[in-house]
């Protein structure tokens, strides 16, 4: 019955109590965006942007701030079927909450082209090379069926970056085990209105607002 939840600043990620333990804590917040609605144009338009961080997100931070608190009531009166009940809604939202925190930092208006150093390195090690690893990715995410995440994780125990792909809003690392260094949201409210439902064509623009500089950061620092 526990899952960990994450709560994100811009650059960084703290560890907070498992549910199990909230007695007192502070509620969830919608982050603040490094840059404005519109600045990934034309890669990703302002309205997208927009309602992708005020609604979506939002919406995903309140509901789970909902969750827990009857999560924590159902603690007190010791009601193990309503802690079962509200799994659902405390994963789907807490990954709502956590996928989209990492998905805003992942991308940057001075982003694209490739990464340095270490994250370079290791990519060329375990896909072959860049080129070979951007393709599969963009076929993970492409080939997620509804709504899903494809993601560049760290496998700790493996010592190797890995892709992998997530149903809805799985969490990455709750869902696999892998530390997630890069998300791309593949839900239509992602790409949508400029898009339609050429998925592919999101995903080959998108490539253009990676932001590796914060990629690069979440690897040196995963692997710790």
């Amino acid at each position: 019955l526990f899952f960990f939840f994450f709560f994100f600043s811009r650059s960084s990620a703290k560890l907070v109590a498992p549910l199990g333990c909230l007695v007192s804590r502070q509620k969830h917040t919608l982050p603040d965006l490094p840059y404005d609605y519109a600045a990934l144009e034309p890669h990703i338009n302002a309205e997208i942007m927009q309602l992708h961080h005020s609604k979506h997100h939002a919406t995903y931070v309140n509901n789970l701030n909902v969750a827990e608190e009857k999560y924590k009531e159902a603690l007190a009166k010791g009601d193990v079927t309503a802690q079962v009940s509200l799994q659902p809604a405390l994963k789907f939202n807490g990954g709502g909450h956590i996928n989209h925190s990492i998905f805003w930092t992942n991308l940057s208006p001075n982003g694209g082209g490739e990464p340095k150093g270490e994250l370079m390195e290791a990519i060329k090690r375990d896909f072959g090379s860049f080129a070979n690893f951007k393709e599969k990715l963009t076929a993970v995410s492409v080939g997620v069926q509804g709504s899903g995440w494809g993601w560049l994780g760290y496998n700790k125990e493996q010592g190797r970056l890995q892709v992998a792909a997530c149903a809805n809003q799985d969490p990455l690392q709750g869902t696999t085990g892998l530390i997630p260094l890069l998300g791309i949201d593949v839900w239509e409210h992602a790409y949508y209105l400029q898009y339609k439902n050429v998925r592919p064509d999101y995903l080959k623009a998108i490539w253009n607002v990676i932001n590796w500089e914060n990629v690069s950061s979440r690897y040196a620092t995963c692997k710790k």
